[in-house]
């Protein structure tokens, strides 16, 4: 690695640029100004960072968080100084949330120029609050070897803690004196010989680790095979080696024979064929009063957070299982303050504690939950097929028997990730569900989707019309995006989660009161919207359609299919499928 030697800063920068790419890094996502100057020409400027740029920088962080999300590592921001910072803060939330690394680097005015009117300053200190894992504010660059030791070092941190003990994401503040262009004037030529690629060999970053669980004899272990009336929780999960992740549950499983209820945006569901106890359909069976008292379990193991479903946690806050999470965070994972023990490790560290060829047989418990995800998902599936009219909720269930193998699928939140939760089917075509769950927000989800397409597999983005809008900024990374990415909007004219909800039954004045504030439908006409951008635009008409339009992806460029559903029509079906049918109310016969 050649330094820049032109100037103080470009010096400084450029030692940044290449402690990053020694320590792994290899994207940055850099938004235009002037502060910012010294990093943007040192990141673009180094041959193992591909540096991508992005006008606006809540889409830029998003975009980040989607390369981050999908690899598993660090991908730095860069911004100038003043509010460009502050559009990041919904991303470092969700990263945080989510445990996902992200290294940003907000440009500053030097301490001098603070509380003095200068332009385009503010106060940047901790500007994001206790959200990131660790926050430093650099020193002001210096042309010292000393100093250079220290940017050295304290990049090595910054690097770890965004990594350990669990992701998220890490603040630099980075003050810059002018001159910010890398103009040569002679300041740090007496460094050139002190310098050289091995001044690089030095960084030191904190050493990964994470508590492994006690041996087979341990009391917990003991205690949940003794439980014949016990069950499994899996919850939101998007490991970076989700096979890993699904092979340990299932050895979880089998070990203890317990069911395993396993959420839309688990990988679980894309890889039905490691686990024999998988439950999809627990939503439906839980909606019927006599089954879910017969099902309260005794003790429950539950695996990240809790699904989305409110009808499940509303059932586990009713039964009051002993509930035991598996986490390797320090994060309380409990919104039902329940009697519960934080096991402080991954589910991967406690398959391996198990005892090797152990087998338990499933007892009554787990085939009563077996009987009924049998036939529940035979009778959805069923209706589902024959059903010819546009439903929401039918699109996320075809997808999963359409996309190719191993597709990442990044789903909005609100309905969309409802609709998965409630229809999506168990099967072994290992598609890759993503979400930002951490804070469920709907801002920033094409961009983040354009994140995970960059650089990536071929990738599909599920969306309903508000979260598409309310990102539309993020088309302008197009031109930019390395891959493909097709989305695919239900556009329903609003939010749909809203008739879901007891305001939407409120009997206040006005015709159009629930329609201006709480489902807020558009006029956006989607077709010119995508020719603004170049996109290439589709109406889906018919079922037969989207299966042919998402059953092979292109390589590069994007699209997007809408599917126009009438969202009064959605939510009356939906309450129907949800409802457990009168002919399988036998199906918890005590004889079974």
């Amino acid at each position: 690695m050649t330094f820049d030697f032109r100037n103080t800063n470009a010096l400084w920068a450029s030692v940044l640029a290449a402690t990053l790419a020694q320590l792994g890094l290899k994207t940055a996502v850099i938004s235009p100004g002037s502060r910012s100057t010294p990093l943007t020409v040192a990141l673009v400027s180094h041959p193992e960072i591909e540096a991508v740029p992005v006008l606006d920088e809540r889409s830029a962080a998003f975009f980040a968080l989607g390369v981050a999300r999908r690899t598993g590592q660090p991908v730095a921001l860069v911004c100038t100084s003043g509010t460009a910072g502050a559009n990041y803060y919904p991303a470092v939330i969700e990263a945080r949330e989510s445990r996902i690394p992200l290294l940003v680097l907000t440009a500053d005015r030097p301490p001098e120029l603070r509380d003095c009117t200068s332009g385009q300053t503010i106060d940047q200190q901790r500007l994001f609050g206790t959200f990131p894992n660790w926050y430093a504010e650099l020193a002001v660059p210096v042309a010292d070897l000393g100093m250079l030791r220290y940017l050295r070092q304290t990049l090595g941190q910054a690097w770890g803690r965004s990594l350990y003990p669990v992701a998220g994401p890490v603040h630099l503040n980075c003050p810059f004196r002018d001159p910010l262009a890398p103009i040569a004037d002679g300041s740090v030529a007496h460094l050139k010989d002190e310098l050289s690629d091995s001044f690089l060999s030095a960084v030191g970053v904190p050493a990964p680790g994470e508590f492994s669980p006690p041996g087979t004899a341990s009391p917990w272990l003991e205690m949940w095979q003794g439980c014949d009336r016990g069950l499994i929780v899996a919850g939101p999960a998007q490991p970076v080696d989700p096979l890993a992740y699904c092979k340990a549950v299932a050895a979880l499983s089998t070990f203890l024979g317990w069911p395993v209820l396993a959420e839309g945006l688990s990988p679980l569901r894309n890889a039905a064929g490691l686990n024999t106890s998988l439950v999809t359909t627990y939503d439906i069976a839980l909606g019927q009063p006599a089954w879910a008292k017969n099902l309260w379990p005794e003790q429950a193991i539950q695996i990240g957070p809790l699904p989305t479903s409110k009808r499940l946690r509303q059932w586990l806050q009713d039964a009051q299982p002993r509930r035991w999470v598996v986490d390797p965070g320090n994060t309380n994972l409990d919104p039902l303050h329940g009697p519960v023990t934080p096991l402080p490790f991954s589910v991967t560290a406690l398959a391996q504690a198990l005892p090797p060829s152990s087998k338990a047989r499933p007892g009554r418990y787990c085939d009563q939950w077996l009987a009924l995800e049998a036939n529940l998902r035979q009778q959805l599936d069923r209706t589902l097929a024959d059903l010819d009219q546009p439903f929401e909720g039918k699109v996320p269930w075809l997808l999963a028997r359409c996309l190719p193998m191993g597709t990442p699928l990044v789903i909005a939140n609100s309905m969309p990730i409802r609709d998965v939760e409630w229809f999506w089917p168990p099967g072994d075509r290992a598609i890759r569900p993503y979400c930002n769950r951490g804070a469920n927000g709907i801002d920033g989800t094409l961009s983040t989707a354009l994140g995970i397409a960059h650089g990536g597999p071929p990738t599909v983005l599920l969306t309903g019309d508000l979260a598409l809008l309310h990102d539309t900024n993020g088309w302008l990374s197009v031109p930019r995006l390395r891959g493909h990415l097709t989305v695919v909007v239900v556009n329903n004219q609003g939010g749909g989660i809203f008739d879901q909800l007891p305001v939407a039954t409120l009997p206040v004045p006005g015709d159009r009161w629930f329609e201006d504030f709480f489902t807020t439908p558009q006029t956006v006409d989607l077709n010119r919207l995508c020719a603004a951008y170049s996109v290439n635009y589709e109406r889906v008409e018919t079922w037969g359609q989207l299966t042919a339009s998402v059953s092979s992806l292109l390589v590069t460029g994007v699209r997007l299919l809408e599917v126009r559903c009438d969202r009064a029509q959605s939510h009356a079906l939906r309450q129907q499928l949800l409802t457990p049918p009168e002919h399988l109310s036998n199906l918890l016969n005590p004889n079974l």
